[in-house]
């Protein structure tokens, strides 16, 4: 990963700031897009040096915003190799407990957000030699959750996207992935977990829900994330790979009491 130039949207917090530090672990140069600013701790714009570079600001519900804020990253690190397409918001409820407005809320950041972040950065994509997208999905889109009728539809999309972008940009030499979290444990999270009745119940029971019986943690998306974009995963696109403690494919038997 040694001076690959990525861009990572929603990289100020959670699974973002996780995945914007794997990379630079992994010497990589990295900047951050996101609302909220992040400070650079390194990596000269178009030196090889790993570290994050900087940060952009914009809300990825404003197209002209994320077309200017990808052209500044992309000038920062002197062009671009990986887009990783995290940032997102979430939704609770059943499909009668959000009204029309906050449906095309979350659609616009969840789903849109991608596609104008990548809509932006496929120029720069198409001129890198091993060029990558990876986008942060969910469980949610290949599990039926209660109470995530919203969410969960927004992260069917980003899977469905997914899977039509890897088809589109192969013959651009771009691959297109993504990771599907269980339930991590990040600030989301547990502001959820904040406003529940019982948080400590309501904790054990989404760790309960894994059949590795505890959250998943940020980093362990990181890994997965770098993992697809890394070069060497050359032959690996249209794949959505899940990172949830054995949620999706393992059935085990109930072993309490």
């Amino acid at each position: 990963m040694q001076g690959v130039r990525v861009l990572v949207t929603g990289g100020a917090s959670g699974i973002g700031a996780a995945t914007a530090a794997r990379f630079t672990a992994d010497g990589a140069r990295v900047v951050v897009l996101d609302r909220d600013a992040v400070e650079a701790t390194g990596g000269a714009a178009g030196g090889a040096g790993g570290g994050l570079v900087g940060s952009v600001r914009a809300d990825l519900s404003d197209d002209a915003a994320v077309r200017a804020a990808v052209e500044r990253a992309a000038g920062l690190l002197g062009g671009l190799d990986v887009l990783v397409n995290n940032a997102g918001i979430g939704a609770t409820g059943t499909v009668a407990d959000n009204d029309d407005e906050e449906w095309h809320r979350v659609y616009d950041v969840n789903v849109l957000g991608i596609v104008r972040a990548t809509r932006a950065a496929l120029p720069h994509l198409r001129r890198s030699s091993h060029a990558a997208i990876v986008n942060t999905c969910s469980i949610a889109a290949w599990t039926g959750l209660p109470q995530r009728a919203l969410y969960s539809a927004t992260k069917g999309a980003v899977q469905a996207l997914t899977l039509a972008m890897a088809a589109d940009h192969l013959p651009d030499g771009i691959r297109v992935n993504c990771v599907n979290p269980g339930t991590a444990d990040t600030p989301w999270v547990q502001r959820l977990l904040d406003a529940s009745p019982d948080p400590e119940a309501e904790r054990a029971a989404l760790r309960a829900r894994q059949p590795s019986g505890r959250l998943v943690t940020a980093e362990e998306v990181a890994h997965a994330v770098v993992h697809l974009a890394d070069p060497r995963s050359s032959a690996t696109t249209g794949v959505a790979m899940a990172v949830d403690g054995g949620t999706h494919s393992l059935r085990l038997p109930d072993r309490r009491g």
